[in-house]
């Protein structure tokens, strides 16, 4: 007898209970600052806080949009050359009218909040973007002094937003 074919929210269900909140870093360690993304989960992950789960790769890629599901809120987090230092942080919220361009190499936080949604035809969940300035992006350059300073700052501002 053929099995139905189960949709994707029947699909989606085991992820229900994921740990709510995800924090999601992504860059280069061997790029100096563009480290600071990897960096930050590590960190966020050594404070062993409930209810949060760290992840962190060289790039978003598409099929990230699956560690995605059942969660209550994500923190995205990268460095940012022209952002202010320390840090910002921003609400990140998809456009009526979707314009990501989806790229295997190249894939925004919005890009794949717009992926999720497409996926699971359903909204996705609140995603903020922590972005850290970073100084130098220099193949095989150290993190810089003021990155660290960055870093530290974004840390202490996420310890408390986290809990």
């Amino acid at each position: 007898m053929p099995m139905a074919a189960a949709s994707v929210r029947e699909c989606a269900s085991p992820f229900a209970r994921r740990v709510p909140t995800l924090v999601f870093g992504w860059g280069n360690p061997s790029r100096g600052d563009d480290a600071l993304g990897p960096l930050f989960v590590e960190r966020i992950a050594a404070f062993a806080l409930p209810g949060v789960e760290t992840l962190q790769d060289y790039q978003l890629q598409i099929e990230h949009a699956l560690d995605l599901a059942g969660r209550r809120r994500i923190l995205f987090v990268d460095a940012g050359a022209t952002t202010p230092p320390p840090f910002t942080i921003s609400r990140l919220a998809l456009p009526d009218e979707p314009s990501a361009q989806i790229f295997s190499h190249a894939l925004s936080p919005l890009g794949l909040l717009h992926t999720f949604t497409t996926f699971y035809d359903a909204p996705p969940p609140p995603a903020f973007l922590l972005e850290i300035r970073g100084e130098n992006f220099a193949l095989g350059a150290p993190l810089s002094a003021a990155a660290q300073r960055h870093l530290a700052a974004a840390l202490s501002w996420a310890e408390k937003w986290l809990k």
